[in-house]
């Protein structure tokens, strides 16, 4: 079986570093690749000739290009499209998870005030996405 493969977007190096050690202790077979803003997930995105990225996972506050505009680039990708994208964020603002669906988010999450809640998404993020993702 090959390893899953995840893209975490974020530019909170902490934030990074919680959500890759949680995800790492829940699934045995995970690659993850780290983006600092929305400009290097893109780049990550379209350089990934010999590995198949299953799932990204976004911030929504980052500079220069936010997670929204990075999930509507996806969104507008042919080949990228079918890559399940996870919006993780301390905002749970009302109108900023309603433009984050009609994107076409697959989830909304926000982030948690204690780093003992990363596991609870890291294995929600496994249950819901990566169990029954094929690996390319």
């Amino acid at each position: 079986m090959k390893a899953k493969v995840i893209l975490i977007t974020d530019d909170d190096d902490d934030d990074r570093y919680f959500l890759k050690q949680a995800i790492e202790r829940k699934m045995a077979k995970v690659l993850i690749i780290e983006a600092r803003d929305g400009q290097e997930a893109l780049q990550t995105l379209s350089e990934e000739s010999t590995t198949k990225i299953n799932l990204v996972l976004l911030d929504v506050n980052m500079p220069g290009m936010d997670g929204i505009e990075v999930l509507e680039r996806i969104r507008n990708e042919t080949p990228l499209q079918h890559i399940p994208a996870v919006m993780i964020s301390t905002s749970d603002e009302p109108n900023l998870v309603s433009t984050a669906y009609a994107k076409g988010i697959n989830s909304y999450i926000r982030k948690p005030n204690k780093i003992s809640e990363y596991d609870q998404i890291a294995e929600a993020i496994k249950v819901c996405f990566l169990d029954t993702t094929p690996s390319f």
